[in-house]
């Protein structure tokens, strides 16, 4: 988190001067064995997570032997650094098809995907057949929010979280791009030979882009749920890849867009 002093300012014009907090926002350069593939927008923290999980969904590693080292580069006024150097153990890279010398906005659309088509050539279709009650899925929200630390203080991020079919929270991940979030997951993941999360349900704190679902699919995951609204792409997409997609997940009611059968209803 940054502090900042602002003024709070009433629509009488009255304005007194106070002391906050906002998300911290720097880039981030994720390097393979010493080659810049990305440049991303990101708040500080679980960079290697984050580098790592980048490359799950962009379809270069899936699971911890493809990775033999992950260091962090430090610099003259980071000592942490904004460098992450991943050194790969024998996956091939279609170094054309990844190498991204662009900044990565906080929604950054396919994010390098060409089509939806390279995407399916990419990762298979989710398979999982389980269910899950309404009444656990209704209860994922309130518990993301009682684990988001940095947005309680600053309003101000991203979350995702990955909960087993239990509803219990696995990792949370917050972030001021809603896909880092999620890529951070993904790297968590990775790192503990967790891939796929074909028994898993994730919950996206905002809206869900098409960018969600591709990232989502890569990790396997056959249940995404949101706060908010799906884009008709997500939803497209969701529903071709087998995904169930749940949105508007407030309160007692929910919208089911897609695979249904993953969730227990009444005739």
């Amino acid at each position: 988190m940054a502090a900042l002093h602002l003024h709070k300012v009433t629509t009488s014009g009255a304005a007194t001067v106070v002391d906050d907090v906002t998300a911290r926002e720097e880039p981030l350069e994720i390097r393979v064995e010493g080659r810049s593939v990305a440049v991303v927008m990101r708040t500080p923290g679980h960079d290697e997570e984050l580098a790592c999980g980048f490359l799950v969904s962009e379809g270069v590693v899936k699971n911890p032997r493809d990775i033999l080292e992950v260091s962090q580069c430090p610099s003259v006024n980071n000592k942490h650094g904004n460098i992450v150097d991943v050194l790969l153990g024998g996956a091939v890279v279609n170094w054309d098809s990844l190498t991204r010398h662009v900044f990565s906005a906080s929604s950054c659309g396919l994010c390098g995907k060409s089509s939806i088509e390279s995407v399916f050539q990419q990762f298979p279709s989710v398979k999982g057949n389980w269910q899950v009650e309404p009444q656990l899925i209704a209860s994922l929200p309130d518990k993301l929010r009682a684990a988001q630390e940095t947005f309680s203080k600053t309003g101000g991020l991203h979350a995702s979280g990955l909960f087993d079919l239990e509803g219990n929270l696995i990792v949370l991940r917050e972030d001021v791009g809603r896909h880092n979030a999620l890529d951070k997951i993904l790297g968590y993941a990775l790192q503990r030979g967790l891939l796929p999360l074909d028994r898993h349900i994730l919950l996206v704190s905002g809206r869900v882009s098409f960018e969600i679902i591709q990232k989502a699919l890569a990790a396997g995951i056959p249940l995404l749920a949101a706060i908010s609204a799906p884009s008709s792409l997500a939803v497209n997409f969701a529903h071709e890849a087998g995904q169930t997609l749940v949105g508007f997940l407030r309160g007692e009611t929910m919208n089911v867009y897609t695979h249904p059968q993953r969730v227990k209803m009444s005739p």
